[in-house]
């Protein structure tokens, strides 16, 4: 029988028992007098039970009718206090944020700006989950993806933080060993640390400031499928390679390694945060904006 109680009429019900009177009740909730009365009598037929005894000038719970109010009273506390909660939810950076990312970009970038991020938001809670493979973000129940590159088709929705460049590098002992390629067509004769995970780990489009293109195709002596490990071999000078700004950057400036071919540049690639609700809560829409605004700063 419960399920075919209209729950709105309980609404309605406690409204009627708070009010005193058909009339008051009527006025605080917009509806006439007779609209009142006939959810009481609908809700009556529904239970199967009296809830009301009323008269010309007063009304009074039954027993059943007290039982069934105090009932419906902690109900629909419960639920504004379900729907305040989801107005919070809305509003402030609550709960777990859960998101993944590559292995390379989630060390290098995205590890520093949650710890920052979580300075600011102290009571929310961080599970990052750090993996090469691109995750279903539903099945998985991800909150959002931070990836690296260029972006798929897909039914999600995605916001650009920022972008990055690549970086021709090589260590300061292999240079002394074999030169420092003058032109995009040297590299051809140097060994390349490639990346297996790209679709063409061997061919580059160089474009120079002044707007001409050059493809090159390498001589590949080692390949990694990982940027950070690709890194290490070129950090203990076996050879040159492409990496990311935000992975050498800090290597450029100790003198670890040196950028080779300056006047030229590579593809840029996004950094993009993909998330899969189209109304997605505050704790999602506050750290897109900290890492688009960091990002930004570097």
């Amino acid at each position: 029988m419960g399920r075919d109680v209209n729950l709105n009429r309980l609404a309605v019900f406690v409204a009627l028992v708070r009010a005193g009177s058909f009339t008051a009740a009527a006025a605080q909730l917009g509806l006439t007098k007779a609209m009142v009365s006939q959810h009481l009598l609908r809700l009556e037929r529904e239970l199967g039970v009296t809830l009301l005894v009323r008269s010309t000038r007063r009304m009074a719970l039954t027993e059943a009718g007290a039982v069934f109010h105090a009932d419906c009273v902690q109900l629909l506390e419960q639920a504004q206090a379900a729907i305040e909660r989801i107005g919070d939810q809305r509003s402030t950076p609550t709960g777990t944020l859960r998101l993944t990312t590559s292995t390379d970009y989630g060390t290098a970038v995205v590890a520093p700006g949650l710890a920052a991020f979580r300075r600011l938001h102290p009571s929310l809670q961080v599970d990052l989950v750090i993996d090469d493979q691109i995750s279903d973000l539903i099945a998985e129940r991800f909150d959002l993806a931070i990836r690296i590159g260029w972006l798929r088709d897909s039914n999600l929705r995605a916001v650009r933080l920022g972008s990055f460049r690549q970086l021709i590098v090589a260590a300061p002992a292999y240079v002394a060993e074999h030169g420092a390629p003058r032109r995009p067509e040297d590299l051809a004769t140097h060994g390349w640390i490639a990346m297996s995970a790209l679709a063409t780990p061997l061919r580059w489009t160089f474009t120079h400031g002044n707007g001409s293109r050059r493809i090159v195709r390498m001589r590949q002596v080692m390949q990694a499928n990982n940027a950070a490990a690709i890194r290490a071999l070129v950090l203990a000078g076996a050879g040159i390679s492409a990496l990311p700004d935000y992975l050498v950057q800090e290597d450029v400036q100790a003198g670890r390694l040196q950028v080779l071919l300056a006047p030229y540049r590579l593809q840029e690639g996004g950094i993009h945060a993909v998330y899969p609700d189209p109304q997605p809560p505050a704790k999602v829409r506050a750290f897109i904006d900290f890492m688009r605004e960091r990002l930004a700063k570097r």
